[in-house]
């Protein structure tokens, strides 16, 4: 693979989805949010600072299927407009061992799962790793279909694991591709946004352009 082409899906592209995504679904006050590191986004004027990571089996299959429905695309079959897509952007979608590229593979390779990743996270905020920031938020790609219940047994989780820390987070945002969690960790309350499969496709093709 070209190193140009290459260079488009870096492990800063969740980053630059997580953002659209947050803009387009959430609110536009995350339109200031930079990509940038510790936390990976971050608003400083707005005091905002949010940690991207993802939480899923360590399964290789689990991540191909999931970086498909990332991109709008069906997990198996492949039409000649998404080929062409392939070749012009450089990647795969992870359909075959040989269509995905090595930077997705290590990416999601590294994936763990929800209640280690919290575990992990609220620890750094705490420790003040993460810098200092009025509002904390955790943004979690996820691929293990979460029900009502598990979002709230999550949220009780980790409201419990930080209920002393002085720096906590106060949001956090669990996309699994087609569906947002919005969670508010202070008010132990979610909403849930539903993502239609274009965009998903405009998430993902705006993500890799920039």
């Amino acid at each position: 693979m070209d190193e140009g082409l290459n260079s488009k899906f870096d492990t800063n592209f969740f980053e630059r989805y997580a953002r659209i995504s947050l803009v387009d679904l959430v609110d536009k006050r995350f339109t200031g949010l930079k990509n940038d590191d510790r936390p990976d986004l971050q608003d400083v004027e707005l005091g905002i600072g949010i940690e991207v990571t993802r939480a899923i089996r360590e399964n290789k299959d689990v991540a191909h299927a999931l970086i498909n429905e990332i991109a709008g695309r069906p997990v198996v079959d492949v039409s000649e407009d998404e080929w062409i897509d392939m070749t012009k952007y450089g990647y795969g979608y992870g359909i075959h061992d040989n269509l995905i590229g090595k930077i997705e593979y290590e990416y999601w390779s590294a994936a763990l799962p929800l209640k280690r990743i919290i575990e992990s996270k609220v620890r750094k905020v705490a420790d003040g790793f993460y810098g200092d920031f009025t509002e904390y938020g955790l943004y979690v790609f996820s691929k293990e279909n979460l029900t009502n219940r598990m979002v709230h047994s999550t949220i009780s989780y980790i409201m419990e694991l930080q209920k002393v820390n002085e720096k906590k987070y106060t949001y956090m945002y669990i996309s699994q591709i087609h569906e947002m969690f919005v969670c508010n960790l202070e008010h132990a309350s979610f909403d849930m946004i539903q993502i239609t499969k274009e965009q998903c496709r405009k998430f993902y093709h705006e993500a890799i352009i920039k």
